[in-house]
């Protein structure tokens, strides 16, 4: 076996056995959809996307070794399509989590699902873009998105992506239709701040800002020239009409450097200072706009039910 299939051969089996095949049943137990998942802990909690599971009265999932367990809804959040299952099942193995904020584009990452109804599909591919934004069939914008070329299909939505290491250090949550090479997947950060809210009480609460922004490198002149610390800011490619951000001035083009004076250099980083705390009370953001530095007041609000 060459070095390049060796890596991804090592890869799938430190994480592999951590992925199920989901199914969604109504309440007669006709199978209404189907998934991927992932085991995150030794008690039975898994990853899947809201999507996956929305609407379903009950859930199933197949381990590896083809067992069927029940499983229960901890609790969904359709704005990040994250959602979190506990199943019945044992005798599995529990995903290592990464880090997203250490990814580079270019970068290896492996996808594993089940597309399609084929159990444990393995595609490989590399980061294509970090911090996207993209918006969803319902009309949610997701934020933080890692874009990648490793090919999902329907049912790879909510199994991991993988590095080279077999960390997970991403949720499949999307494919463009039409296009080739151009899939989503939830920074694993971001999956984790969910999943904690969402076993706790079921639901989550965050502050919005109404933001479309992509992930980008500062040039190092920009930086010194205006004595900032980050390496990495967030580019605003869509203002949401009548949202706090479009309220406080921010513009497209504006490049998202601080918040409340934390530096900003990820969306997944942004989404952590954004906690329920912050709704109603104004903040004060700091953006490059035409190669010098703004300030401006901005007043998050509550993320709109859909």
């Amino acid at each position: 076996m060459d070095a390049y299939s060796q890596i991804i051969h090592q890869a799938v089996e430190a994480a592999g056995r951590s992925v199920v095949k989901i199914e969604r049943l109504d309440a007669q137990g006709k199978v209404t959809g189907t998934g991927s998942g992932f085991f995150f802990s030794s008690d039975g909690y898994l990853f899947t996307n809201a999507h996956v599971v929305h609407g379903g009265d009950r859930f199933s999932v197949m381990l590896h070794d083809g067992n069927v367990y029940p499983a229960v809804l901890a609790g969904e959040d359709p704005d990040t399509d994250v959602a979190i299952l506990k199943a019945t099942a044992f005798d599995f193995q529990v995903a290592q989590l990464g880090n997203a904020a250490d990814l580079h584009i270019g970068q290896l990452v492996i996808a594993i699902g089940n597309p399609l109804g084929f159990q444990h599909t393995v595609t490989a591919g590399v980061v294509s873009a970090l911090g996207r934004s993209l918006r969803g069939e319902s009309g949610r914008t997701m934020e933080g998105l890692i874009q990648t070329d490793a090919a999902l299909n329907p049912g790879n939505s909510g199994g991991p992506l993988i590095n080279y290491k077999g960390e997970v250090v991403g949720v499949n949550t999307a494919m463009i239709r039409g296009a080739q090479g151009i899939c989503f997947a939830i920074g694993i950060e971001t999956a984790r701040m969910i999943a904690a809210e969402l076993m706790q009480t079921g639901k989550v609460t965050r502050a919005h800002l109404g933001l479309l922004i992509q992930q980008i490198d500062l040039v190092p002149k920009l930086r010194s020239g205006l004595e900032l610390k980050n390496k990495s800011a967030l580019f605003v490619t869509g203002v949401e009409a009548g949202s706090p951000a479009n309220k406080a001035g921010i513009l497209d083009g504006d490049i998202v450097v601080s918040f409340n004076d934390a530096p900003v250099e990820t969306s997944d980083g942004l989404f952590r200072l954004l906690d329920r705390e912050k709704i109603g009370q104004f903040q004060f953001i700091r953006v490059i706009r035409q190669n010098r530095l703004v300030e401006l007041r901005i007043t998050p609000v509550a993320r709109k039910a859909a």
